[in-house]
């Protein structure tokens, strides 16, 4: 039944360049994925700004009726940044867990089953204040950092393995996208007039339930990864239901031909940890470029620069009750600049996005630098240091806040890329945590000229892009693994005959090719 099927599939299936349409499933799935997981990290990463006076005075008061006497202004501002960094510090542990949870669970079922994690901390960060337990607040932030580390790495993972590779590109800039909407979101319902009271701040912390509620009652319907369902899972049959469901039907036959000579040249190849990821001498240019591309995006001062935003607005002209006002703003930028690299990723490419993005942060940077120094003696200058802060957010956004979590999917094929994805997402963690711990004592040593370093780094990352990571769009997963070979040393010409009597050739998971022919086979793939 399986063979007669996929037989029709070959006489409909014209050969040649597979080109899909994106399908109402498509982008029903990058939106429930992106609003129910992606969007609550970048909510959470805003949501401690505005209630931070009353969450003190919550923890104030609480000492005072246990001990009968308050906090000193050590002790308060200690426990309100360990509210805040716990985040980093779970978002860390979730990225340690992708590769494990999405073997055994598979893409979609990860995203499904962490959903638990969000309904525990909402519950404790929003029964808190009853309950007169700062505890409850600072463990809720460490369980939804958890499920933000799962979050930031398996929801591109889900979104790339589904995606056809015309569409690769703008459904893995989604995720970004919405997590800028989820700053914004926190930005808005932060204000005065809506949430930001200290009625309020218990409900404004815990609202995180309501997306992953509606991703919840919605998700378990759609498929699983038909690249998860027949590379590990050797399911003939739920792949083809899996693609029947995410392309038109014309295009089934070819993809799956794609993946199953992925699939050949990783037959004797299981899913590898992350200690032979970074043993593995085929992919290592792979793994240095998710290396470098994810600790640049943190370290390239986006996080750091909310630390001067408000002495630039204020330096400005912008009085202090407007300022608030004005960093809603910038969230505005943020969704603007994210939806320009969604729409433009198709056409211009990876490379020019992320290269393009990390020289204006870069150069910005420097702005900023040069503005502080010189606004004593020339006071336009306040205006031009409010400019460098918007070419800052709207590089950030256009290519380096989500083109990372898509490069890790695209370098590597299926066995190596929950390990990647693991590797990727704890040195962003680690690198977000060590911007926050290190730029207070290098802003006050360094002063203005601290963000010459983060120019530094942008500019190194862009170089780097520039010379070492090649143009993958419109490529498959088997394409781009060869594109790397070469920088491997590895001989791709040996044992050549005709082009059309190609074959890939295990080696380690990563194939050279050799003499034979690359047949359809729909038989070799059942279980």
């Amino acid at each position: 039944m399986k063979d007669s099927y996929m037989a029709e599939e070959v006489l409909i299936t014209p050969p040649g360049k597979i080109t899909s349409h994106l399908t109402s499933s498509l982008l029903a799935v990058a939106f429930l994925t992106s609003f129910g997981s992606s969007m609550l990290y970048g909510y959470n990463l805003a949501v401690v700004n505005s209630p931070a006076v009353y969450i003190k005075d919550f923890y104030n008061r609480t000492s005072v009726s246990r001990n009968g006497t308050g906090l000193d202004g050590e002790a308060l501002t200690l426990m309100y940044s360990l509210t805040v960094s716990v985040f980093a510090i779970g978002g860390l542990l979730g990225s340690l867990m992708v590769g494990m949870l999405v073997t055994r669970f598979g893409r979609k079922g990860t995203v499904v089953n962490s959903t638990v994690l969000v309904f525990i901390a909402g519950s404790l960060m929003g029964f808190s204040r009853i309950c007169g337990s700062p505890e409850m607040v600072i463990f809720g932030r460490f369980v939804t950092g958890i499920h933000s580390g799962i979050s930031l790495s398996v929801v591109p993972m889900y979104l790339g393995e589904i995606a056809p590779k015309n569409l690769r590109g703008f459904l893995g800039l989604v995720p970004s996208l919405f997590i800028c909407a989820g700053v914004f979101s926190a930005q808005i319902l932060g204000l005065h007039e809506i949430l930001g009271k200290e009625d309020h701040w218990p409900l404004f912390l815990s609202l995180v339930v309501i997306p992953t509620f509606i991703q919840l009652m919605l998700l378990p319907w759609f498929p699983e990864s038909p690249r998860y369902l027949l590379i590990e899972k050797h399911n003939v049959h739920a792949t083809i239901i899996a693609l029947k469901w995410y392309r038109a039907k014309c295009n089934i036959q070819s993809e799956i031909e794609e993946m199953q000579e992925e699939q050949r040249s990783l037959s004797s190849v299981e899913t590898v940890s992350v200690w032979r990821l970074i043993l593995d001498p085929l992919v290592r240019w792979q793994l240095l470029s998710v290396v470098v591309i994810n600790i640049g995006m943190q370290l390239s001062g986006i996080d750091a620069l909310w630390f001067y935003t408000n002495d630039i607005f204020k330096n400005a002209g912008i009085p202090d009750p407007e300022i608030q006002y004005t960093t809603v703003g910038t969230g505005a930028i943020e969704i603007i600049a994210g939806l320009i690299g969604c729409f433009t990723i198709e056409k211009l490419g990876r490379r020019p996005l992320i290269i393009g993005g990390f020289l204006v942060m870069g150069f910005c940077c420097a702005g900023i630098t040069l503005s502080l120094v010189l606004q004593v003696h020339l006071p336009f200058m306040r205006y031009v240091s409010v400019g460098c802060v918007v070419g800052i957010i709207a590089g950030f956004c256009i290519g380096p806040a989500g083109v990372p979590f898509l490069i890790t999917a695209e370098l590597f094929k299926q066995s190596h890329r929950p390990a990647a994805y693991t590797v990727g997402g704890s040195l962003n963690w680690i690198s977000n945590f060590t911007v926050g711990f290190v730029f207070p004592f290098l802003q006050m040593s360094a002063g203005s000229y601290c963000y010459l370093v983060f120019c530094c780094v942008c500019l190194a990352v862009a170089a780097f892009v520039f010379f070492v990571i090649p143009e993958t769009k419109n490529k498959t997963f088997v394409e781009i693994s060869q594109m790397f070979a070469s920088k491997e040393a590895v001989p791709e010409t040996q044992g050549l005959g005709h082009l059309d009597q190609l074959k890939l050739r295990k080696m380690n998971g990563y194939g050279t090719l050799e003499n034979g022919s690359l047949e359809f086979d729909s038989s070799s793939s059942v279980p």
